[in-house]
Order: structure tokens, then sequence, then C-alpha cells
């Protein structure tokens, strides 16, 4: 079996806002070298409910499925499959926590499991997610202090 990956860090906003930041605010912050097409203007999307799909738009219309939206629990929970760049039946598991810690410090807590279903790539698409992961957040964390609405 292959562990999940499983990342903490305290964001300086309230958990309302980290939530924002994350599902509707998604655009403005994902870094488009973290995309399909890598096209700079580009949207992404996660659409706000369950069953809603995480994608890209590129600026000619095409649409790229990143994902599908399994849990939506505004703001404490948002949890999505997740096969950027592959397909649905490569699909791992995505859920993110936002846990106020105070009215303006959240614990943000990801965690990325389903390696497992991938058999011989799990571990190695697991390692490779981690070092996305450790590219992608600094991203959100910035988003989050521009300050809240």
């Amino acid at each position: 079996m292959t562990d999940p990956l499983r990342m903490t860090f305290e964001v300086g906003c309230s958990a309302e806002h980290a939530f924002t930041v994350w599902t509707s605010g998604i655009d403005g912050w994902w870094p488009r070298d973290h995309t399909v097409t890598r096209a700079e203007e580009l949207q992404v999307v996660l659409e706000p409910r369950v069953g809603g799909r995480v994608f890209e738009r590129t600026p000619d219309g095409d649409e790229h499925q990143w994902g599908q939206v399994t849990t939506w629990d505004p703001p404490y929970r948002v949890g999505y499959t997740w096969y950027l760049g592959t397909e649905p039946a490569m699909a791992t598991d995505v859920e993110i926590r936002f846990v106020a810690r105070d009215i303006d410090r959240t614990d943000v807590v990801i965690e990325h499991s389903g390696w497992e279903r991938l058999a011989d790539v799990g571990a190695a698409l697991r390692d490779r997610n981690h070092l996305g992961w450790s590219t992608l957040l600094p991203h959100f964390v910035a988003a989050t202090e521009q300050g809240e609405a």
C-alpha cells in the first residue's frame, strides 16, 4: 500500500477566506506551469458543488478536465478526484480541510490518497505529486495574504 501524501500548514487568514481562495479564487493563484496546456491566458475553474468539474479552459475554448468535486462543505472542506494530465481511470483523491485556529489563522490540511489504485505507477506518481504540491502551495499561501474582502 502506498501511503497518502499529507501536508499541514498555517495561513494568516480566516478559514472562510482560505476556502474561498482555494475554490472560487483558484484561477488567480494556480500557476500556469501546473496545467495541461501551460497557456498563459487560460482559466482554471473549480465548479462549486459535488459533481462539479475541476478544469482548465484555454483562450480558444478548449477544456481539459483535471478532476471532479466529491466533497463540498464550505468553509471547512473540499474534496475532488485528481487526474491532471492523465485519464479519469488514473484518478487519485484530494481532500483539503480548513481548520480555524482563531479569527485570522487557519490550518490547511491536505490529504492526497488513492495511489494504490494505480498499481505499479502509484509510488512514482505519488513522488511526482509530492514535488508538485511543494511548488504549488506557496502560490496559494501568497494569494491568502492578499487580504480578505
